[in-house]
């Protein structure tokens, strides 16, 4: 549903512009995507009794916005890697300066969509701008960001780095399951969102650790992406051997387990859980 959503919205195109959206629409609509920030988006949506299309812009702007990051995190000036979601970055098949501009692109598409809907009312919409602009910016993703350039250069203590990763990587996913919330009509504040927010920054936490393990452990083609680039960072496996790491993130996963475990027809948003610590890539 998400993948023919995005389809649909990247298949306008204007000729002028064709480079940027061409450039936009590879990175966005890569085979390897697992799209697991929209599924939040859908799941939590269902969960508190809204309907798919509700979801629908709010799982497509989530999506935008993480691939916007992660074209940026590819370029020369941040990771410089070669391979994303199994085939070359954003800036090797297009050029750097096209890549920024692609990056760019997607993070200001994702709020026209939000905008723009005719699925959510006013106050929904507005929630939603604000859940995801606070998310992706310099108190969220981009906040984790810096942090983890600041961790290039000196180890950073553990209680920065779990910070690090609640903004650069969890601050998105808890993002997308309130979105869903709030695609289902709820406000961001409401009591019943405090579940899913623990059980996403769970997740998102548990799903960084074993990125870091994957990073030292897993294969180039079946990881999809470069493999060792974050040998000079301060990372999980700074502080961890890999075991040591799989069974934080098992810990981690159990606790967000436990968050939900008293609503029901979690069960997708259950087995989603186990999946992230069991996935190879």
């Amino acid at each position: 549903m998400v993948e023919q959503a995005l389809k649909g919205y990247t298949a306008k195109t204007d000729p002028d512009f064709a480079p940027v959206q061409n450039a936009a629409a590879y990175s966005l609509l890569a085979p390897r995507a697992k799209r697991i920030r929209p599924t939040l988006v859908l799941e939590c949506c269902r969960l508190f009794g809204g309907t798919d299309a509700a979801a629908l812009p709010c799982a497509m702007a989530v999506e935008m916005v993480h691939t916007y990051s992660l074209i940026h995190d590819d370029l020369p000036c941040m990771d410089n890697d070669d391979l994303r979601r199994g085939r070359p970055t954003c800036h090797k098949a297009f050029g750097e300066a096209t890549a920024l501009l692609a990056g760019d692109a997607l993070l200001t598409d994702a709020f026209d969509v939000l905008s723009g809907t005719q699925a959510l009312d006013a106050t929904a919409v507005r929630h939603a701008v604000a859940v995801l602009a606070r998310a992706a910016g310099s108190c969220g993703m981009i906040g984790g960001q810096i942090m983890d350039l600041t961790g290039e250069t000196k180890k950073l203590p553990l209680v920065l780095l779990r910070k690090l990763h609640e903004n650069k990587t969890g601050a998105l996913i808890v993002a997308s399951a309130v979105l869903g919330a709030v695609a289902a009509g709820l406000a961001p504040d409401d009591a019943r969102v405090a579940a899913i927010r623990n059980y996403a920054a769970g997740i998102g936490l548990a799903f960084q650790i074993v990125d870091d393990v994957l990073d030292v452990t897993a294969d180039t083609e079946t990881a999809g992406k470069s493999v060792g680039s974050d040998v000079a960072k301060t990372t999980f496996i700074t502080y961890y051997t890999p075991t040591e790491a799989l069974a934080l993130a098992r810990r981690v996963t159990e606790e967000a387990k436990t968050a939900i475990a008293s609503i029901e027809g979690t069960d997708v948003l259950l087995e989603l859980a186990d999946y992230l610590i069991l996935r190879k890539c």
